[in-house]
């Protein structure tokens, strides 16, 4: 599809810069293809949902993936930055580098000079090899939890850079930027749509009888990437690693065949149940790297609601959940969205969509 298709102009001032406060009284657009829109709140949430529905979490948790260093190859020095986006060995990660012209395999980059961290404050990596589009496979002098220990010490939180480029992170956004179920660590972007819970919303939903599971994928900074080609048939994801345990694939089979419906929060839970999930819609368990993509004409097999925050123009979270509800229904929702100023992106307000039915089942 071309993907212009998936375009809107989005005003500068409905970018949120700071979650709602409570996080739970955000403003909520329910979306049923075919019935219209209903503007509610997230705390609505358990209204909209009947008992022995089962609500999907990815409960990854960011770390602090953005780095600032210096570049030497021999006597020359430059600044570099660093945003890591998955581990692939225990002192190993693929990042993203800026400016990527700085950087060649061999050279050696000093991360920290604050004295903050342990070992003198700094943390050192050599660019193992360059790839395209500025990314680079690093391997760093520390291996895992000493690895983990000091990017605690010497990263930063890697903000979006729709909010990056307004304002620089603080203290606020080590708690602000992560759900509070967070537990696995290894993402560097947050499952947004998990942003909007907190423990009173937690406990309406149990009285209603909605149940909790959760999964676990590490988001990616390729998820903030734009989409350059003019057609998404040449678009490449960046891989995400993710697992699905056994057991919870069994109690989502057992939800399904008693007549609940599964609810994914945010599209990392929902794209890595439909990466779990046969062509009848069992799911599985499962794990390891996953880069699908879903566009318009995907056949969804194990979700029925999803819940997500609004996403950029002609991003590949916009085409999923133009997927997932019809890309004209989505069009119109998203402009209802910005007539009525509701808050866009990370930090922003959120989307209850009920799938499209006309998938093929």
């Amino acid at each position: 599809m071309r993907v212009d298709l998936f375009d809107f102009e989005l005003p500068e001032e409905r970018i949120a810069l700071r979650p709602a406060e409570p996080r739970d009284s955000a403003k909520m657009l329910v979306v049923r293809p075919g019935e219209g829109l209903e503007d509610r709140t997230v705390r609505e949430l358990p209204s909209l949902l009947e008992a022995g529905d089962v609500l999907v979490f990815n409960d990854t948790k960011v770390i602090p993936a953005q780095l600032k260093g210096i570049r030497r190859r021999g006597e020359a020095a430059a600044q570099v930055e660093a945003t890591l986006h998955m581990r692939v060995a225990p002192d190993r990660w693929l990042a993203f580098m800026r400016p990527g012209k700085r950087i060649a395999a061999g050279d050696r980059i000093h991360f920290g000079h604050d004295a903050n961290s342990c070992f003198l404050g700094q943390l050192d990596a050599t660019v193992i090899e360059k790839g395209d589009g500025g990314e680079a496979l690093l391997g760093f002098d520390l291996s895992g939890p000493f690895l983990d220990e000091a990017l605690h010490a010497v990263g930063h939180i890697p903000l979006p850079p729709y909010i990056a480029s307004k304002r620089d992170d603080d203290e606020r956004d080590r708690s602000d930027y992560q759900t509070i179920y967070a537990r696995e660590e290894g993402a560097v972007a947050a499952p947004t749509a998990g942003l909007h819970y907190t423990p009173e919303l937690f406990a309406a939903l149990d009285a209603k009888g909605v149940e909790r599971r959760f999964v676990t994928l590490h988001v990616g900074a390729g998820t903030f990437l734009p989409v350059k080609v003019d057609d998404t048939a040449d678009h490449k994801m960046h891989a995400e690693i993710g697992s699905v345990s056994p057991e919870t694939a069994a109690a989502l089979n057992a939800a399904k065949a008693r007549g609940g419906r599964i609810v994914a929060v945010g599209t990392t839970s929902l794209r890595l149940l439909e990466n779990a999930a046969r062509e009848d819609g069992i799911l599985a368990g499962w794990s390891g790297p996953t880069d699908i993509f879903i566009t318009p004409g995907y056949r969804f097999k194990a979700i029925d609601m999803l819940m997500t925050n609004f996403h950029l123009p002609r991003s590949t979270l916009f085409m999923l959940v133009s997927a997932f509800c019809g890309l004209e229904t989505m069009r119109a929702a998203y402009a209802h969205a910005i007539e009525n100023r509701y808050r866009f992106y990370s930090y922003g307000d959120a989307t209850l969509l009920f799938k499209e039915e006309n998938d093929g089942r």
